[in-house]
């Protein structure tokens, strides 16, 4: 798929322009969809029902991609204890497993701490000249594992085995599973080194997720290869 490409002025507040440039960078959202969202949003309120009402309408269309993401953009501004963000959630991942239900995904429960941690494979391409290896992936604070689909299935169609998981604090691990966040990143992609069987792995990290990656490729030996972007490790100073 071709992704676009560039940074667009959808909103006048820098953070907000910033979230509807997330969405429709990564490949599943409609340009218009997002501009309608910008021309609707005064609050985080308005950005919500903006999106929400948008998502609706795709899943009566049928244009579930679409409608994943759009929940997902909603479900990010609401209120951790609000009691729609875990319906909201619900109806992202439901909708985004329907929408892709014809690609080889796996998806498995890696035991973890008395609980577990939600992982995705995609095997490589069966018709790629060869196979290159493994790329372990998590994304970053407040990010889903079906959030970068878009990269990962590009890595598992230029042959790479590619396995993406939600560590503690992280999408499923903590709104299904209970986990809080867990500095340790090197146990998490233990535990997922061991569920999968990888003795030899590229660990890329999205975000607070780069500065993860190269925390767990400190500790952990089977991880010879980083791709951080971009290492987040201090958020005091992204803030100030």
């Amino acid at each position: 798929m071709n992704l676009p490409v560039g940074y667009f002025n959808f909103h006048k507040d820098a953070f907000i322009n910033y979230q509807l440039n997330r969405w429709y960078s990564l490949g599943y959202t409609r340009k218009t969809d997002i501009e309608h969202v910008g021309s609707r949003t005064k609050t985080f309120a308005d950005y919500v029902a903006a999106f929400t009402q948008l998502a609706e309408e795709s899943v009566a269309q049928n244009r579930l991609k679409n409608a994943a993401f759009y929940y997902r953009a909603a479900e990010f501004l609401v209120e951790p204890y609000d009691k729609n963000k875990l319906p909201l959630y619900d109806q992202f991942r439901d909708c985004f497993y329907r929408a892709f239900a014809e690609d080889p995904i796996e998806r498995h429960e890696v035991v973890y701490a008395g609980s577990y941690l939600p992982a995705m494979r995609l095997p490589a391409n069966p018709t790629s000249d060869r196979k290159k290896g493994t790329i372990l992936a998590c994304g970053g604070f407040d990010s889903f594992i079906e959030e970068f689909y878009c990269m990962w299935a590009y890595f598992a169609a230029a042959g790479y085995d590619v396995i993406a998981f939600e560590g503690p604090g992280q999408g499923a691990a903590l709104r299904k599973y209970g986990l809080p966040f867990d500095h340790d990143w090197e146990k998490p992609t233990g535990a997922v080194l061991d569920h999968f069987g990888v003795l030899d792995a590229t660990l890329i990290g999205v975000s607070m997720g780069g500065y993860w990656a190269i925390r767990a490729a400190a500790f952990e030996k089977r991880i010879k290869r980083v791709i951080s972007f971009p290492p987040v490790y201090d958020w005091m100073e992204l803030a100030g």
